[in-house]
């Protein structure tokens, strides 16, 4: 069987995945991951040096399905979780093994997991370097990269909204008008996920001629805060909508990852002290989706939620 019937198997679903996998002298088994496994992922996090607290983990958990791979003692091994958004769409995220392990077939193992239950629909995630060879070998392709920018935040001088447009704190009725415009960025709808975080954020809006042409949402996690998603028109207008929310971060630990490729923006955000930390590789299996102009995806609510 040559590598594309594997890929191809493997997105349909044949129930060729294997239930158990013996890693490391101990058989491992997997189970679905729910809140009551939340200490052993926070574990695996901790094992990869990710800054995830409880409360994020809570909002995975209730956006998302997956696995959790222990081994016989109970000890976890590796997790990978799918966030389903419209009928045919879905990220990925939450891919972790313990460093011990990732060459020893865990991830991959859950990896096949995934992608059967996934059967039908056009995926993406966000590959660390080293998760980027499994990945490809599964037939994803690279989109672009996401830069990561944090540290503590700190005033910085912004361009000026042109005349007629006002950029304003987020209210209850401009969600509506939030939504409809992250569904054109983002590429599919992620109803659930929106309202799920507009829950837990506070955010930023950019009105022109009465209707909103932006947004910023932020909230906290990890060490802080991140900021994200953000949806702009160009660089000016999601660096109105950013600004405010860094100001009023100052002195305080933020976050934000960008898939825009823009030598301006991050400056920007560097001299509001959010430095480059890392990047990791978007990839896809199937259509790109994502607008690539008008208004855009200037950064992500999450790896694993795009």
């Amino acid at each position: 069987m040559d590598g594309d019937e594997t890929k191809r198997l493997l997105r349909e679903g044949d129930g060729s995945v294997q239930t158990g996998l013996r890693i490391d002298a101990y058989d491992a088994s997997a189970e679905p991951l729910g809140i009551a496994q939340r200490r052993l992922l926070h574990e695996l996090t901790v094992s990869v040096l990710w800054p995830h607290r409880d409360h994020d983990l809570d909002l995975f958990l209730s956006l998302g399905e997956g696995y959790l791979a222990t081994d016989e003692i109970g000890r976890p091994m590796g997790s990978a979780m799918r966030f389903p958004m419209g009928d045919d769409f879905a990220m990925l995220g939450m891919m972790v093994t313990v460093p011990r392990l990732q060459a020893r077939g865990a991830g991959k193992w859950l990896l096949q997991r995934l992608l059967a239950d996934c059967a039908g629909r056009d995926l993406r995630l966000s590959a660390t370097r080293s998760g980027y060879r499994l990945y490809a070998a599964a037939g994803f392709v690279p989109v672009g990269t996401i830069r990561q920018q944090q540290g503590i935040a700190k005033f910085s001088d912004v361009p000026m909204p042109p005349a007629g447009t006002t950029v304003r704190a987020l209210e209850n009725a401009d969600l509506d008008a939030v939504r409809c415009l992250d569904v054109s960025a983002f590429g599919t709808a992620r109803m659930r996920v929106l309202d799920a975080l507009f829950a837990v954020s506070t955010g930023m809006v950019v009105v022109q001629d009465g209707g909103v042409r932006g947004f910023a949402l932020q909230r906290a996690f990890g060490r802080g805060t991140v900021i994200g998603p953000v949806v702009a028109e160009d660089d000016d207008t999601a660096m109105q909508l950013v600004a405010p929310l860094i100001r009023g971060n100052a002195g305080r630990f933020t976050r934000l990852d960008t898939p825009v490729q823009s030598d301006r923006f991050v400056d920007f955000l560097t001299r509001a002290g959010l430095v480059s930390y890392d990047t990791v590789t978007e990839m896809r299996i199937g259509p790109h989706r994502r607008a690539t102009d008008g208004a855009v995806i200037y950064a992500l609510a999450a790896h694993s939620l795009g």
